[in-house]
């Protein structure tokens, strides 16, 4: 078989492949840039939030040693822990508390138990006021070489003292890391504290060789369990310690747990007591409003998106303006707006309550009756079905039977779930109108006259013809809608309520007030994971591809 050979000598299949590859990566530092912006911006946030979500490090950091001993102790024993561990708990806590971290571990775990933050902080205090001065005091007066500096330094350098006093050596390495790091100051030039030689005592009393022969046998034990009761009697609490052990490891579950109303317990998972659910019955809300305002968009935005792409371009640059001025106004001008307009001394309620008195609005009345027991029937039917699936919706606001009985007094129209949904609807109303008429402008009007011509009547040509060609504008509009209606919280904040706030508000609280990062992260990856199951499923039931925005 002969081998062809490029013009430069190599094997052609060669040549070719190193030409294919040069272009590649051409094309790769091309995009390099923008790569590189979307990795920083988009990937990295992301996978942070995800890492966020689980993380758990604060407690095996802050108290590694006493997450160590708690492996020994039975949580179900009914009884707070032996000596040991709150030994431990001393020597962690005493450094925490020179690296400030007690308060931090403190807000953790009070995410799960009200009010351990306090007893971390009074702890932190007290720690330092802690009677073990006594072994200090009785090994410097047993040899003086126990007071020196410097000879603590060599001694902990040697291979064979640390070997006999692990426990001492280990205590010493942490507080000469801190001294240079907190402190800034040289350990060789520091005398240790008093926790290095509260461990020296433990473990000489244990029968460990120190360096210099000690005799401490008339030295009292100091009963660390009660040091830390006689600062708080909530260490003696079981419970305490069950939640220091079960989320002292690095990852957890928790943040999740806690995101759909759920807690880790002893025996496993654990429901959270009623008054405490709040999150499912956020997601379901957020979730169904959304809806009600996509399809709210839809009902809205498609006649006014028809008149577009079909009136004359004089009168449809008209119309485009009164569509676009709203749009480019600010976000908070518009809530606000809509804040004043639907009070009940608001504009609405004035001209509601005006037109109820004049003859025409009388005359009208029954009409209006009508049409508003069949709307109140329909909202009495869905709050019927979803109050049949779980009971959380908490019904409706009753919005039409309150305001008929009452006789058409004022509308309670804001502060609930209606005022979110009228605000939002009109501040969303652009994403639908837009590509719709993208879709729309597309459609060759001469198709209805076809259809027209060869006898279907108006409704037939519109429902079989043109309806089905702006199907893709239909679905772009809703897409852009409902992702952004999930992730509202500053309209919903303002003009919702109690009732008409989103999961998103919930978010924002947990990162700018409360500071539970790690549960805003899992709300936030559920949140993350529904908006991509829902476009999972729009792209298996209506197709991806057939969504539009222009063309």
């Amino acid at each position: 078989m002969t081998l062809v050979l490029a013009a430069d000598g190599r094997p052609l299949k060669a040549s070719l492949n190193r030409a294919l590859r040069r272009q590649k990566l051409r094309a790769l530092m091309l995009i390099a840039p923008l790569l590189i912006f979307i990795m920083v911006s988009f990937v990295m946030p992301i996978a942070d939030m995800l890492f966020r979500s689980v993380e758990n490090e604060i407690v095996v950091e802050t108290l590694p040693r006493t997450v160590a001993t708690l492996d020994g102790w039975d949580s179900e024993s009914g009884q707070a822990p032996s000596e040991d561990v709150f030994a431990a708990l001393y020597f962690d806590l005493v450094l925490a508390t020179e690296y400030k971290t007690h308060t931090r571990l403190g807000s953790r775990l009070n995410y799960e138990m009200s009010g351990i933050s306090s007893l971390f902080r009074k702890s932190g205090r007290g720690v330092g006021r802690f009677t073990t001065d006594t072994y200090t005091d009785a090994i410097q007066a047993a040899d003086l070489a126990y007071s020196d500096p410097a000879q603590w330094a060599v001694w902990m350098a040697d291979d064979d003292v640390r070997a006999a006093l692990p426990m001492t050596a280990n205590i010493y390495d942490a507080w000469a890391t801190m001294i240079i790091v907190a402190e800034e100051d040289v350990p060789a030039e520091e005398v240790p504290w008093d926790f290095v030689y509260t461990s020296l005592f433990l473990e000489v009393m244990e029968g460990a060789e120190p360096p210099i022969a000690l005799d401490l046998s008339a030295v009292a034990p100091v009963s660390l369990r009660d040091q830390f009761a006689d600062v708080d009697e909530d260490w003696l609490d079981p419970v305490v310690w069950q939640i220091v052990k079960i989320y002292s490891p690095e990852y957890t579950n928790g943040y999740f747990l806690n995101s759909v109303d759920r807690l880790k317990g002893l025996d496993g998972i654990e429901v959270r007591p009623e008054n405490e659910q709040i999150y499912i019955t956020l997601f379901i809300r957020t979730m169904i409003m959304s809806g009600s305002i996509m399809g709210m968009c839809v009902l809205l935005g498609y006649p006014i998106a028809w008149l577009l792409a079909n009136l004359p371009a004089r009168k449809a640059n008209m119309l485009m303006i009164l569509v676009l001025l709203p749009f480019w106004t600010s976000l908070l001008v518009r809530t606000s707006a809509w804040k004043v307009l639907l009070q009940r001394q608001g504009v609405i309620n004035d001209t509601l309550v005006w037109y109820h008195s004049t003859w025409f609005g009388q005359l009208l009345d029954p009409v209006f009756m009508g049409l508003l027991n069949l709307c109140y029937a329909l909202v009495n039917a869905i709050t019927w079905v979803w109050n049949l699936i779980n009971g959380i919706w908490g019904g409706t606001d009753g919005l039409y039977l309150d305001w008929a009985v009452a006789g058409f007094e004022r509308l309670a129209l804001i502060n609930n779930q209606t005022g979110t949904i009228i605000a939002m609807t009109h501040i969303l109303l652009p994403f639908m109108i837009l590509p719709l008429f993208s879709v729309m402008k597309t459609i060759p009007i001469a198709y209805l006259r076809a259809a027209k011509s060869l006898g279907a009547t108006n409704w037939t040509a519109f429902w079989r013809v043109y309806f089905p060609q702006s199907v893709p504008g239909i679905g772009a509009g809703c897409i852009l809608v409902f992702i952004l209606s999930i992730g509202y919280y500053i309209t919903p904040e303002l003009v919702g309520g109690t009732k008409g706030v989103f999961i998103s508000n919930r978010i924002a609280f947990h990162i700018s007030s409360s500071l539970n990062w790690g549960l805003a992260a899992a709300l936030g990856t559920i949140l993350l994971v529904v908006v991509m199951g829902l476009y999972w499923m729009y792209d298996k039931i209506v197709g991806i591809d057939n969504v539009k925005l222009g063309g």
